[in-house]
């Protein structure tokens, strides 16, 4: 009997200190397309966060406590996107790297300050997501208004006398970078010769594309995602159409030229510059290769977002989001992008879109 009670004295000793120890843990989240047509963005922003969180929690965590990664899926659909929100803050969840599609971060970006959550979105780039005055909402990309402008004057000074097409999803991030693209190159003198919308999803774009080849378009600008601008391109080569592409950062992914295949060569887009060629992201980068990971597009921005809470969550002194928001707001950042820093509204204050170019062998490189 002795023996019973003294096993069960200490089973229920471990059970308190494994509660005790689960405690001490932060949980933390990242939110996007982990699974739909935009998985390979979830994919990138997951494989960010993982290795934050093992490289944070390695040296000591934040405030002496392990983090805990929550992933969850949005599929960037916006009432997904808005549920996941609403679950992460019901959780008490203090922080989240999310969500990739502009039209998921603004809808979710209510529930998080709604809920007590502090965001920071790798990839989201539409304006609207820091211009309302939340307290919450910071990135660690660019803005659409950037990115457009880039666009927009690199087309007004190549294509100046030629026939420019503008072509846009209907999405937020899709429109939104096509009317920042059309008013920069126009604001440069240069008129669009075709401007037209389509549906993200489709895959038949033979009569959008004739109507471009009866005007004899040179250039086409895409607001919209990968796996529409490389069928867009394909169809283009099928009508015998050496029409230049050019679109956003949603090409960023190699799964781009797994659509177009050799078409994909020239193909243009706007992005940061490459990440993974800057001296603070060297040992980082190394240490992806070592797993087995190429991490282009967004993945070290995923990285950064999680180095930037957990260095301004120790400077507070607390993980409470307002207060490390604060903190973010007024601070600089050591990142495996460089260092960052913040304007009031939440966007960085160092702009460095420029023009990539796919190549034959499918992988992409800066102008």
């Amino acid at each position: 009997m002795k023996k019973l009670i003294g096993s069960s004295l200490v089973l229920a000793a471990g059970l308190l200190f494994a509660s005790v120890a689960v405690a001490q843990d932060v949980s933390v989240a990242v939110a996007g397309p982990m699974t739909g047509r935009e998985a390979v963005f979830g994919r990138q922003m997951k494989d960010g966060a993982e290795l934050a969180i093992d490289d944070i929690n390695a040296a000591g965590g934040v405030l002496g406590k392990k983090l805990k990664l929550q992933v969850s899926d949005d599929q960037c659909d916006p009432k997904q996107a808005r549920s996941v929100a609403e679950q992460i803050a019901s959780a008490k969840i203090p922080f989240v790297a999310g969500h990739y599609c502009s039209s998921s971060s603004i809808p979710a970006s209510e529930a998080y300050a709604e809920g007590g959550v502090l965001q920071i979105t790798p990839a989201s780039t539409n304006p609207t997501f820091t211009e309302r005055g939340l307290w919450n909402t910071f990135r660690v990309c660019g803005r659409d208004d950037q990115q457009g402008a880039v666009a927009g004057e690199y087309l007004a000074k190549t294509f100046a006398s030629k026939n420019i097409a503008i072509l846009n999803d209907k999405t937020t991030y899709g429109k939104g970078l096509a009317d920042e693209t059309k008013k920069a190159m126009n604001k440069a003198g240069v008129q669009e010769k075709v401007f037209e919308s389509y549906n993200k999803g489709e895959s038949d774009f033979n009569a959008l594309v004739s109507k471009m080849k009866a005007a004899n378009i040179d250039a086409v600008f895409v607001g919209g995602y990968h796996q529409e601008a490389g069928l867009i391109l394909r169809q283009m080569r099928d009508q015998g159409m050496k029409t230049v592409l050019m679109a956003g950062d949603a090409l960023a992914d190699k799964e781009f030229a797994a659509i177009t295949g050799a078409a994909g060569e020239g193909t243009l887009m706007t992005f940061g510059s490459d990440p993974r060629k800057r001296p603070t992201a060297a040992a980082i980068v190394d240490r992806f290769k070592a797993k087995g990971i190429d991490p282009e597009g967004y993945t070290l921005y995923s990285y950064a977002a999680f180095q930037i809470w957990a260095q301004a969550a120790t400077q507070a002194g607390t993980t409470d989001p307002k207060k490390v928001a604060e903190v973010i707001r007024a601070g600089n950042w050591s990142t495996v992008l460089g260092p960052i820093s913040y304007d009031k509204k939440g966007d960085i204050t160092t702009l460095d879109y420029v023009i990539y170019v796919w190549k034959k062998d499918g992988t992409y490189s800066e102008m």
